[in-house]
């Protein structure tokens, strides 16, 4: 009964029709997108992999490198 009242508020209100509009107006935009062909977006996500292991990589290595320091200067 809640959800039937809740409907009948938006339909009144215009919020039904507003959201139509956007979900329309959205489809339309998406449809002039070029999207990635499979093999491009297997490279994108090694590339991607990669450089999260060699950031992973350098940040650990500086860690070590600051723990270290601070251990055998303090």
């Amino acid at each position: 009964m809640l959800i039937a009242a809740a409907f009948a508020v938006l339909w009144y209100s215009g919020q039904l029709m507003r959201l139509k509009t956007y979900w329309d107006e959205t489809y339309v935009e998406l449809q002039k997108c070029t999207w990635p062909t499979w093999g491009e977006l297997k490279g994108s996500t090694v590339v991607v992999f990669i450089s999260i292991a060699i950031i992973g990589g350098f940040t650990m290595l500086v860690d070590v490198i600051l723990v270290w320091f601070v251990r055998h200067v303090v």
